[in-house]
């Protein structure tokens, strides 16, 4: 059976593809949160095509909104649309495969990609289930570029304060961002001592490691009267040498040959996940 590290290494193959497709997508972080997604989706949330209108289902918010094409690989494997149908369509006129998350989709809770937006709404959602006593847990994934934004610290502060311990937090460190490293354009280091000052638990871990990523993600399930925010470490461009830790890739169409190439990475770090 195909394991999630393979699912992550076959989807980014999907994402290349409707990159090609599209003319235009941001490949690099792509890459990089995939895996998050991919744990998110196949191992962790309560959240399916069948229960969608359920008010007990899980939640997310995809805020690093421009990684879109990751998503509808991961919803389309879930079974929420056709990835035939994204592969036609996205970036199309009139499609509503658009380049950021369009909540007139299957799956998708809300209209994403301006920045520093997800972890507030989600603060809000998180509160709105506590005072309904449902067991929704609540999820956004950032961006590391994007926590230059002063409503991500806002809402840190609440979340900590009204201690949400439904909600975790995932910030997709890969340290590039499209003018550059995060550490030149906006500087923040520590995350880890950022985030626990304002009342978070914090997890830090290999984001590229979904065994890693499960043992964070049912950490947070465990951890009381604390928001988690899980410090995913990760590369841009994960899978081929040729996109990794190069923030030239932040967005990117292949040429061709790049493409051959890419795929060719691919298909052989899937190989290798799945004889592990």
């Amino acid at each position: 059976m195909e394991n999630l590290t393979a699912k992550a290494y076959r989807l980014r193959q999907h994402v290349l593809d409707i990159i090609m497709a599209g003319k235009g997508g941001h490949i690099g972080g792509d890459m990089s949160v995939i895996d998050i997604l991919v744990t998110l989706y196949f191992d962790q949330m309560n959240i399916s095509p069948e229960n969608m209108n359920d008010p007990d289902r899980d939640l997310f918010v995809l805020s690093k909104g421009h990684s879109v094409e990751a998503y509808y690989a991961v919803l389309a494997e879930k079974g929420f649309f056709p990835y035939e149908e994204v592969l036609e369509k996205f970036s199309k006129f009139a499609s509503p495969y658009i380049g950021h998350p369009n909540n007139k989709l299957p799956g998708i809770e809300m209209n994403s990609g301006s920045l520093g937006h997800g972890l507030p709404v989600c603060i809000g959602m998180a509160l709105a289930s506590r005072m309904d006593g449902r067991p929704t847990r609540v999820y956004t994934v950032m961006g590391d570029g994007e926590l230059a934004e002063g409503s991500v610290w806002e809402g840190a502060m609440a979340a900590g304060h009204y201690k949400l311990d439904n909600l975790c937090a995932v910030v997709d460190r890969n340290r590039l961002q499209i003018s550059g490293c995060t550490e030149d354009v906006m500087a923040h280091d520590s995350q880890e001592e950022r985030w626990a000052s304002f009342g978070w638990h914090v997890i830090s871990v290999n984001g590229n490691s979904i065994p890693e990523l499960q043992a964070a993600f049912e950490e947070a399930k465990a951890t009381k009267c604390k928001p988690t925010v899980i410090i995913a470490n990760t590369v841009k461009g994960c899978g081929s040498p040729l996109m990794e830790n190069k923030a030239a890739w932040h967005h990117k169409v292949p040429t061709a040959e790049e493409y051959a190439v890419i795929k060719a990475d691919l298909a052989a770090r899937r190989e290798d996940a799945l004889h592990e």
